[in-house]
């Protein structure tokens, strides 16, 4: 949300998805996509400042997410190679220390 300033001084929060257009005329006049106006104190440099900077912490929570699970993803990914592999190593320690294996193979 941007955090703005209505005429009167009130604090005004927008979702910065529904901005349409942003003019000054003098004054800040913020088009939202249902057609509403604004008109905030703040000019219009530092509302389209406010949006990006809005869109910037989005995008880079989402990535701390995105990465955060392919991480997990990974992390899972080598555990279950490295039991996989215990596995195999343990089943062929097994099978080299069975009396009948061995006898098995010396038949050969």
């Amino acid at each position: 949300m941007l955090m703005l300033t209505r005429l009167n001084g009130h604090p005004l929060a927008i979702n910065g998805d529904l901005i349409k257009s942003v003019e000054s005329s003098p004054d800040t006049m913020i088009t939202l996509i249902t057609g509403e106006k604004i008109v905030v104190l703040e000019t219009l440099p530092l509302v389209l400042e406010a949006a990006r900077a809005w869109r910037v912490s989005i995008l880079r929570e989402a990535l701390a997410h995105a990465t955060t699970a392919q991480q997990s993803a990974a992390t899972a990914a080598l555990a279950q190679h490295a039991a996989t592999a215990d596995s195999a190593a343990s089943a062929n320690a097994a099978h080299h220390a069975d009396p009948q294996s061995q006898t098995h193979r010396h038949q050969k």
